[in-house]
């Protein structure tokens, strides 16, 4: 069958291919043993051919999201669509249709689960609240699962989720797609934490803002019957729409964007938060159940003393978008998952030279000319130079965001590799996350305590 074009991780300058290709070999074989990172040390091996058989259970629009990145990883086949509304499910098969692929049509992953007996793994990407049941389904039928984040809206369901992994010895990859992604596993695992660019990690910030948007609707000769609803746990095709606003089935935006963001802060810190303070509150949409927008200071113990970081999510302004930001003594580091809004380090003029980084290719140097500065009662000749203005990183990402998670997934099933974010790794992050809106709800610091990051 025709496949879309596989793209490559390219440098952004070309006279620094070579060492940037060195560089960031170094950097993804470092990504791949962070902090948290395990082996995938129970496959079985492979026989002559690499083609995996792939199931999709939920087949809305994360999940059309990951189907297209894997339509662009060879080797890989959907022998099944799963979901409970007609409309994602003929959305999906007519798509794979598309690309030579005839997936046999479920409403019910269990259906699924009982009649194919010939896949590899599956690809969970359903509301929040069944993630466990039926990522635990899959790995008790043999199954190595890629379950999107979060793991779940319930930590006691996120527990079962990193014990079936263990039990049955198959593997668990959540979506943080960033700890795949070689522009973060460059930036935080070789300049900041290995070559400590920034010197002492004292701060972050991230956010993520949104435009204000309506309530979801749906094409009305696709409603779904009341009694298809109540048999999946939903009350109404309305809430079945906007799930991701009601407390039974999600965790609200700081779930839904925050733990993406959230989680990076405990990678580049090398620790779990041990502090949250938290405001928010149901302030501008009303029937909605989870707070439109919420603000959070997380306290972090490193080895080098106390760090904070703080993180926003908006609803009803874009401002903004969505980036991260690192600050240490010797400078700051700005990163998104869109280059064009973060992708550069910034010097402070006291900080140790970086010109070796350029040498080496772990930075790009912009230099631009000495400017005269007018101030109200004197004239400066200021030197603006590579120090006082952005230092780009070398390393960008020409494939969607998903696609280097996903790879990292099926090479652990095919080689072994190890997985850059397993289930302990992502239970982790979501104790952080979802103890976000009880700081909220309770207007007091919470303390974390570090046996609750072990499931």
């Amino acid at each position: 069958m025709t496949r879309p074009k596989k793209n490559n991780i390219l440098s952004r300058r070309d006279f620094l291919k070579s060492t940037t290709s060195a560089g960031l070999g170094l950097a993804l074989a470092k990504g791949s043993l962070t902090k948290g990172s395990l082996a995938a040390s129970h496959q079985t091996a492979r026989g002559p051919s690499d083609d995996l058989r792939l199931a999709l259970i939920g087949s809305g629009e994360q999940g059309r999201v990951l189907m297209e990145a894997c339509l662009r990883i060879p080797g890989l086949s959907f022998a099944a669509v799963c979901d409970i509304w007609e409309y994602s499910r003929e959305y999906a098969k007519g798509y794979l249709n598309k690309y030579g692929q005839q997936p046999a049509v479920y409403v019910d992953y269990r259906e699924l689960l009982a009649k194919e007996k010939d896949l590899d793994a599956a690809i969970v990407a359903t509301p929040d609240w069944v993630h466990a049941e039926q990522a635990i389904a899959c790995l008790d039928a043999g199954l190595h699962v890629y379950c999107e984040k979060e793991m779940s809206n319930s930590l006691d369901q996120a527990r079962r989720m990193v014990l079936a992994a263990r039990r049955t010895g198959k593997l668990l990859q959540i979506g943080h797609q960033r700890r795949s992604n070689p522009r973060y596993v460059h930036a935080i695992d070789r300049l900041i934490r290995e070559k400590k660019l920034l010197g002492r990690l004292t701060a972050a910030y991230a956010q993520w803002n949104r435009a204000k948007s309506d309530m979801l609707g749906w094409p009305k000769k696709y409603t779904i019957d009341a009694a298809t609803l109540e048999k999946y746990g939903y009350s109404s095709m309305f809430e079945f729409r906007n799930w991701r606003w009601f407390k039974k089935f999600g965790g609200g935006p700081i779930v839904d964007l925050g733990s993406h963001q959230i989680d990076l802060f405990s990678w580049a810190f090398g620790t779990n938060p041990s502090t949250v303070l938290a405001s928010g509150g149901i302030d501008y949409y009303k029937g909605r159940e989870w707070f439109d927008n919420v603000m959070a200071v997380f306290e972090y113990e490193t080895a080098q003393g106390t760090a904070r970081a703080f993180y926003q999510v908006q609803t009803t302004t874009k401002h903004g978008g969505f980036y991260e930001t690192f600050m240490g003594e010797n400078g700051s580091l700005v990163i998104s998952e869109v280059p064009e809004r973060g992708n550069w380090a910034m010097r402070e003029a006291h900080a140790p030279e970086w010109d070796s980084l350029v040498k080496d290719g772990l930075l790009l140097s912009e230099k631009p000319p000495i400017q005269r500065v007018d101030t109200r009662n004197i004239f400066l000749d200021i030197r603006v130079t590579a120090e006082a203005g952005r230092w780009p990183l070398p390393v960008e990402l020409a494939k969607p965001p998903h696609q280097p998670h996903l790879e990292n997934f099926f090479d652990a099933i095919r080689h072994g590799t190890p997985l850059t974010c397993p289930a302990e790794l992502a239970y982790k992050s979501a104790v952080a996350v979802l103890r976000v809106n009880e700081a909220v709800k309770s207007r007091q610091l919470l303390r974390f305590r570090p046996e609750q990051f072990n499931a």
